[in-house]
């Protein structure tokens, strides 16, 4: 059995079971009780032999800096559909994204005995510090580590700085010069520093004045924080006619807070973000949370641009407008009941 009959069978989402099965905080408490007991009913296991891993080590570490970062998520969900093809034992572990990822890492190593370690963030001063005492072959996402000398270390990393600068042409030449700024905490994020830098890039060369303490909020990567920061952003009066979001979570949180304050997107504000996160990712992220409602089960099918939600009971359609928007999106209407 793989993660996608497990799926199939307890009506949840893959990267629902996914996170449930690697004991991920972002998923409810009755999810992850209904996902474990079917798990043990069908005999499905995660890891492999334990006397074969004792024998012949197989485990892959994925240490993803970032508990709220669907980005990582699905990149999560797609190494898990990869490793379940292989004999290898992958153990992810998620950690807050102001914590030390490299020493976690090592102490996962002296537990785990892994082959190697795939990082999915990170900050280049931890592994500058503290990653001499890793010696197995690993790989940061997100970071560039080719300046750091270490031989058993890669990277894989886009141009954060150009993206960001990118970006913001693109909104200045769309005529906006009033533009606010969500990202992250560039003390202890690289990928953060670099965004803004490309955006202070962009305005240096267009002429366009740019006020941090007033104009840019540095939060959390989840839906939450960029809810939060657009909010606060609104609350103390900041003027803008666009928002450009270091990540494109902090995006869809953004344009939450917009429509709840009765501002509409693009129309009254223009919302960027970046990262590229998968219509895939969304219709995730909607089944999810209708999903946690009791005795509901709900299907997003993205062709025909719209939701199907069963219930056991009469559909509580407040509770379930609620979960759509609690998770990002707008319920523009509802169809017959069935």
């Amino acid at each position: 059995m793989t993660i996608k009959d497990l799926a199939a069978k307890t009506g949840y989402a893959v990267g629902t079971v996914s996170r449930a099965l690697n004991n991920h905080p972002n998923v409810s408490e009755r999810a992850r009780q209904e996902i474990l007991e079917a798990a043990a009913e069908s005999g499905f296991q995660l890891n492999v032999n334990a006397k074969q891993l004792k024998q012949h080590p197989t485990t892959i570490l994925v240490v993803v800096k970032g508990i709220g970062n669907e980005l990582f998520g699905e990149m999560v969900e797609s190494i898990q559909t990869l490793i379940a093809q292989t004999h290898y034992q992958l153990v992810v572990d998620y950690m807050d994204e102001d914590e030390n990822e490299v020493r976690r890492a090592a102490q996962l190593c002296r537990e785990k005995k892994p082959l190697g370690i795939l990082f999915l963030g990170g900050n280049n001063e931890n592994f500058i510090r503290d990653f001499g005492g890793i010696d197995v072959p690993c790989v940061v996402v997100t970071n560039d580590a080719s300046m750091l000398s270490f031989d058993n270390l890669s990277s894989v990393s886009t141009d954060d700085r150009e993206a960001a600068c990118s970006a913001m042409d693109t909104l200045i030449r769309l005529g906006h010069s009033r533009i606010a700024i969500i990202g992250g905490d560039r003390a202890i994020s690289d990928t953060s520093r670099l965004r803004y830098e490309g955006c202070m890039q962009s305005f240096t060369a267009h002429g366009i004045p740019f006020d941090p303490k007033r104009d840019y909020q540095g939060v959390r990567y989840s839906y939450q924080a960029g809810y939060q920061a657009t909010k606060a952003l609104l609350d103390k009066g900041c003027r803008f006619t666009a928002i450009f979001a270091t990540a494109d979570v902090m995006a869809i949180g953004a344009i939450r807070a917009l429509q709840d304050n009765g501002l509409q997107v693009p129309e009254d504000v223009s919302v960027m973000g970046v990262d590229g996160l998968t219509c895939q990712n969304c219709q995730r992220h909607v089944e999810n949370a209708l999903n946690t409602l009791p005795d509901t089960l709900a299907e997003v099918n993205l062709s025909a641009r719209n939701v199907t939600v069963w219930t056991k009971a009469d559909a509580d359609e407040e509770a379930i407008r609620k979960a759509i928007r609690d998770a990002g999106y707008l319920p523009l209407r509802t169809k017959e009941k069935v």
